[in-house]
């Protein structure tokens, strides 16, 4: 079978790899389409994130769906031919943060396509996969790359809960990629009372309309388009931060009131922030990293109409043309989400 392997910066191979076989209570899946996600292109670009660096070739990829080709031993609940998303998530079940209910905290999880241990975790774009009943959501209804999105559906599933009921809130969304799109699609339909997106620019903010924003800002046309948010100390219940860049961080304190809770889901490296203006106005901040029972919960909401996410998806490029592929989703002018074809 075929993989996609970064070896270096700018050194991605699509490679001959050994196809696997599912062992007893394993499902063998037959890879579908596959969404290439901010941490595949600072592999791709970059060779790490921040502090994380590769140390030996690694396959890409964790946002994926397929059909089961087949059934290991033992394994019941599923059936060949289903279309199925996949979860990267894969925690021990065993250490304290999984016996805490925190999974996504595991000391030893195995995360697809992660350069954090060593030897690195394997990534899942590859025309085959074997992969446990429990990593997979039955997404039959759905096309590949609806099914595909589970993933960062996933992520933003669980910012929402670290914010807490959104109805009736006026909500702040910093950074429009797929992550940020997706906080203004879900904060919408959780009945926020108001949304304002900014993004530098134009085409992921025309996304951010039609997710359910009501009002977009260009911050490289308009820097101090936050400004306008500053009276009364503040304007804004909550904040999805979805960029990491200190200094949008920053711009955001001013137009929050006081007591709203920000949600950091943008990792771009360590930074300093206005921790006393924070103090003053007792704003909560929270991290929110990956996600574990919201996988499902994605694909069920997809399956069941009440989110859609196939406006997101710019285009699906075939795996022979992956350095093409990679090489659109770093254009932020120009794509949202692209994805891969396996088949």
């Amino acid at each position: 079978m075929k993989a996609v392997v970064v070896h270096a910066a700018k050194d991605l191979r699509l490679e001959e790899r050994d196809m696997p076989k599912p062992a007893a209570g394993q499902v063998l899946i037959r890879m579908e389409a596959g969404g290439i996600c901010g941490s595949d292109l600072h592999y791709f670009n970059h060779g790490g994130i921040g502090t994380i660096q590769l140390k030996q070739p690694m396959i890409l990829g964790h946002e994926v769906s397929g059909r089961i080709e087949s059934l290991g031993e033992g394994v019941s609940g599923l059936e060949a031919g289903q279309r199925v998303a996949v979860s990267p998530s894969r925690p021990c079940h065993a250490c304290k943060y999984c016996h805490e209910g925190a999974p996504n905290h595991c000391l030893d999880m195995r995360f697809y396509g992660s350069a954090m241990p060593f030897p690195h975790i394997q990534g899942a774009f590859q025309q085959w996969l074997v992969a446990d009943p429990d990593q997979c959501a039955v997404a039959d209804g759905l096309t590949a790359g609806e099914a595909a999105m589970a993933e960062p559906l996933s992520v933003v599933l669980h910012a929402a809960k670290m914010a807490g009921a959104l109805t009736g809130k006026r909500v702040l969304v910093t950074g429009c990629g797929p992550i940020g799109l997706l906080a203004v699609l879900v904060a919408r339909a959780s009945g926020a009372g108001e949304i304002v997106a900014t993004d530098i620019t134009d085409l992921p903010l025309d996304m951010a309309r039609q997710m359910g924003a009501d009002t977009v800002h260009n911050v490289t046309e308009t820097p101090d388009a936050l400004e306008q948010y500053g009276a009364d100390k503040g304007h804004f219940d909550v904040l999805f931060e979805c960029t990491g860049v200190a200094p949008v961080v920053a711009s955001t304190i001013p137009a929050l009131r006081p007591r709203a809770t920000m949600v950091q889901l943008g990792l771009g490296g360590d930074m300093t922030l206005p921790v006393q203006a924070m103090t003053a106005k007792e704003i909560t901040l929270k991290g929110s990293f990956r996600f574990h029972a919201e996988f499902f919960e994605a694909v069920h909401m997809m399956r069941h109409g009440r989110l859609d996410v196939k406006p997101l998806i710019s285009a699906t490029l075939p795996l022979d043309q992956m350095l093409d592929a990679f090489e659109l989703a770093s254009d932020r002018t120009k794509a949202l989400k692209v994805h891969l074809d396996f088949a």
